[in-house]
């Protein structure tokens, strides 16, 4: 009976490994003995769940009800202290996703081991799943990334549905790929002034930050995922969708030849004001590694 159950599950990760050759962060090895339960990350931060996310074609709350080791010889890019598993789910909810999945899921999770080189037990608890439906093999998915399986709480989907929304709006802000320029326009008044930058986004959307100075006022700023001029004082919020493209993915620093300011003071002042957006949009705060 093993022997067979071992057949049928190497069949599946055969294939999800031919699926898997242009993603790289998605390894499927055969399947090899048994183990208790896969988990996934607890306490996701909300880069976490929207890095997820952004990733996902389907997000879909599931109940683990059987799993199985990978021998780690045959777990290729397994990283130290995890474990692979084959695990088979019940569907419980599609969170989103076009892609109607039946009551059994099949798919192939990393997760971490404890001291003693036992995974949490979390048989019959309920997991969300960031995954994309394996090509004409319906009910068999493969997870956006070896480790995109985690633990289901209420606060966690109450903290994930928001991203899911916004991910789906019509108006949602493009993926932040760099700065493709930057510039500081001094005014007529001294301590006037006002510097645009002007972002790269994957899609060729537009997007943009701008900073103003008023005299005896400290610079305000805002951000504009469209073609409109950012509403300056109103900057994205923590948590948001927005604060994510840019706290999550602007560079550190923006490439000298990004910088058309006219004078060497405009260009500082063009820095500065870089510097200060990123200081107020604060750290991504990423857990996931």
């Amino acid at each position: 009976m093993r022997a067979i159950r071992r057949d049928m599950a190497g069949g599946f990760l055969k294939l999800l490994f031919a699926a898997a050759i242009s993603l790289p962060s998605l390894l499927s090895p055969s399947l090899a003995g048994a183990a208790e339960a896969p988990a996934a990350t607890s306490s996701p931060a909300y880069a976490d769940l929207a890095d997820l996310a952004d990733s996902a074609q389907l997000v879909v709350r599931a109940q683990v009800r059987k799993i199985s080791r990978v021998e780690d010889e045959r777990a290729p890019g397994l990283r130290p202290g995890w474990a692979r598993y084959y695990v088979e789910a019940r569907t419980q909810a599609l969170l989103t996703g076009r892609s109607a999945q039946g009551e059994t899921l099949v798919y192939l999770a990393d997760v971490p081991l404890d001291a003693r080189g036992k995974p949490p037990k979390i048989k019959k608890q309920d997991v969300l799943l960031f995954a994309r439906p394996a090509r004409g093999r319906p009910g068999e998915l493969q997870l956006v990334s070896p480790d995109a399986q985690i633990l289901w709480s209420p606060a966690i989907e109450a903290k994930l549905r928001p991203i899911l929304t916004e991910l789906v709006a019509a108006d949602a802000p493009g993926k932040v790929s760099g700065v493709r320029e930057i510039i500081h326009v001094p005014g007529n008044l001294a301590g006037a002034g006002e510097t645009q930058i002007f972002l790269s986004t994957e899609d060729g959307s537009a997007a943009s930050i701008t900073v103003q100075h008023q005299p005896g006022s400290p610079p305000a700023w805002g951000a504009s995922f469209s073609e409109l001029i950012a509403e300056v004082g109103n900057p994205p919020k923590r948590d948001t969708l927005a604060w994510y493209r840019l706290a999550c993915f602007l560079p550190q620093t923006p490439l000298p030849t990004a910088n058309l300011s006219e004078t060497a003071t405009s260009r500082a002042q063009a820095e500065a004001d870089y510097r200060m957006v990123l200081d107020q949009l604060g750290p991504c705060g990423r857990t996931r590694k």
